[in-house]
């Protein structure tokens, strides 16, 4: 009598994520070896169990399988840590041989990420107290150097806090941090999975939407009464804001140029506002 064929097992998460439909090329997601992974089953589990909140990413191979594999998805999930789902991994780089995936990696942050329902509080708090809190929002910037560097300049314009997109959004590992010089340390950055829904919940809390945005309908922020409790929206680099998020700014602003160019970097961009916005904390206002 012919042995039965054994079948395969199949687990929650492949259901749930597809396989690679027939005929499609399997594709390799490389990633190089840095100071900002962590790497293997159980390091990333324990991890997450301990610490979730110093991580930024799971990248998760579909080609492995088994019970520890879906149990940090799960884990993952439950403390909203952004999943990436790839259909296999490769470490490169130096030492990248030696180093054992096991079908998951995990992007280290390096600051301490602060969770929404926190900063809200906070915000509310302070404007129940009579201040004036300012908050820079990054849409989707996917350049580590931008991020970086307009987390910097928040810290020294004295913002109170820094909103980032879980998805589409650089990591806050290494080069982020270079680029910081030191200012993830000392800010509040929390990352969000909805942006649009995130920002109505501050303008509930008391915040007024500004939108950097050069478009014809946009005011001159050297017009722009910004002495007031707000989010300042910066776009990614190229796209900008998304059209969902522009419907939720109370106003959009931009920066008046002399030149052929028509725009800034993202990072200068936010500088520039951000620091218009503390002259104006110590002027009183507009002048």
């Amino acid at each position: 009598m012919a042995q039965g064929r054994k079948k395969k097992r199949v687990f929650p998460s492949d259901r749930k994520e597809g396989g690679r439909k027939g005929g499609r090329e399997k594709r390799e997601k490389r990633v190089r070896l840095s100071d900002d992974l962590l790497w293997g089953l159980h390091p990333v589990s324990e991890a997450l169990s301990q610490g979730a909140d110093r991580i930024s990413e799971v990248i998760v191979a579909r080609e492995h399988h088994g019970g520890k594999r879906e149990e940090i998805i799960q884990l993952a999930k439950e403390a909203g840590v952004k999943l990436s789902f790839v259909d296999s991994l490769r470490l490169t780089g130096p030492d990248s041989a030696t180093a054992r995936h096991q079908g998951v990696i995990a992007r280290m942050s390096s600051a301490r990420l602060l969770a929404f329902s926190e900063l809200v509080e906070k915000f509310s708090h302070l404007v129940q107290q009579g201040k004036k809190p300012r908050l820079l929002v990054l849409d989707s910037l996917q350049d580590p150097h931008n991020l970086g560097a307009a987390i910097r300049s928040a810290h020294g314009a004295g913002m109170d806090g820094v909103v980032i997109t879980r998805e589409r959004s650089a990591p806050l590992g290494g080069t982020a941090a270079k680029s910081a010089a030191g200012a993830l340390a000392h800010m509040d950055i929390c990352q969000v999975t909805n942006l649009a829904d995130s920002l109505e919940e501050l303008k509930k809390a008391g915040a007024w939407v500004f939108g950097a945005l050069k478009e014809r309908d946009s005011q001159s922020v050297y017009e722009t009464d910004f002495n007031l409790p707000l989010c300042l929206v910066i776009g990614s680099e190229g796209k900008g804001i998304r059209p969902l998020i522009r419907k939720k700014c109370d106003l959009l602003v931009s920066i008046p140029m002399i030149g052929e160019l028509d725009s800034l970097n993202s990072s200068v961009a936010a500088a520039v506002i951000m620091f218009e916005t503390l002259r104006q904390r110590f002027s009183g206002g507009v002048s």
